[in-house]
C-alpha cells in the first residue's frame, strides 16, 4: 500500500535539506525519481546517491521553478525519456527575514516568486501532464506550520508565501478533483537544514526551540519522508486538499 514501485516522481528543490531526503525516501520505497533544480551539479550528485542508495535509476534535470518554459522543458524531458509523470513534490522553498516596519517589497517579491509563483507554475505545468495521462496523480506541497500560525522573527513574508502555498493547495484539490489529480501539502515546523544547522550547533538556541515542541525535539529532515510516501502512495487514494503536520505537536496547542 505505501510502495510506490513503478511511479515516476518529481521533486522540485530535490537538492535541498528537506527536498534531498524526500527524493532519496521516494527512490528507496520504489519510485523512480526525477530530481530537479537550478545546479546541475548538486542534483546529479543527488541522483547519483539515489541511485547507490534504491538500485533504481534517478534523473537529474535542471530547471527553474520561477520560469514556465524552463518548468515546461522539464515536464517534456520527464514525458519523453520516461514515458509518464504520477508525483510531483515541490519541495523548493526560500525565506528572507525581514522587520516588518521595513520589509524591502524586492525581498517580499522574491519570496511570492519562489514559494507562491514557483509551487503555482509547477502545479500547473503537471497537471497538465496528469490530466493528460487520465490516470490521476498526486502532488505534495511544501507548506510549513508558518502557513496558519505567525511568527515573529521577520517571518511575515514567510508567512504569508507558506498561507498562500495553503490555499492554493487546497483550490487545486478541488478543482483537479475530478481527473483523479489529489494535491495535499507537508506542513513542517522548524527543520536542521545546512540553512539552520546554525541552530543545531547553539545548544542554548536548539534547547529554546526544542522546548516549544511538545514531543521535545527539532525536526530533521528524515522526520518529513514517512509523511511524503504517504501522500504520494496508494494509501493515501483518498486524500486531497490537507496538509499534514509534522511538528512534533506544535500545531496541537
Amino acid at each position: 500500500m505505501f510502495r510506490l514501485d513503478g511511479k515516476i516522481a518529481i521533486v522540485t528543490g530535490g537538492a535541498g535539506g528537506i527536498g534531498k531526503s524526500l527524493a532519496m525516501g521516494l527512490g528507496i520505497h520504489g519510485a523512480t525519481v526525477v530530481v530537479s533544480s537550478r545546479n546541475q551539479e548538486s542534483i546529479d550528485d543527488v541522483a547519483r546517491e539515489i541511485a547507490e542508495a534504491s538500485g533504481k535509476e534517478a534523473i537529474a534535470v535542471a530547471c527553474d521553478v520561477t520560469d514556465e518554459t524552463s518548468v515546461q522543458n522539464l515536464m517534456d524531458t520527464v514525458v519523453n525519456k520516461l514515458g509518464r509523470l504520477d508525483v510531483l513534490i515541490n519541495a523548493m522553498g526560500v525565506n528572507i527575514k525581514r522587520d516588518a516596519f521595513e520589509y524591502p517589497m524586492e525581498d517580499w517579491d522574491r519570496l511570492f516568486e519562489v514559494n507562491v509563483k514557483g509551487t503555482m507554475i509547477a502545479c500547473k505545468s503537471a497537471g497538465r501532464v496528469m490530466k493528460a495521462q487520465e490516470r490521476g496523480g498526486a502532488i505534495v506541497n511544501l507548506s510549513s506550520v508558518r502557513g496558519i500560525r505567525g511568527y515573529t522573527g521577520g517571518n511575515a513574508g514567510y508567512c504569508a508565501t507558506k498561507g498562500a502555498v495553503e490555499l492554493i493547495t487546497k483550490a487545486l484539490a478541488l478543482e483537479w478533483a475530478p481527473h483523479q489529480i489529489r494535491v495535499n501539502a507537508l506542513g513542517p515546523a522548524l527543520v536542521i537544514t545546512p540553512g539552520t544547522k546554525h541552530i543545531a550547533e547553539n545548544p542554548e538556541l536548539a534547547k529554546k526551540y526544542a522546548s516549544a515542541v511538545p514531543l521535545g525535539r527539532i525536526g530533521m529532515p528524515e522526520d518529513m519522508v514517512g509523511a511524503v510516501i504517504y501522500l504520494a502512495s496508494d494509501a493515501a487514494s483518498f486524500v486531497t486538499g490537507q496538509t499534514l503536520y509534522v511538528d512534533g505537536g506544535l500545531t496541537a496547542s
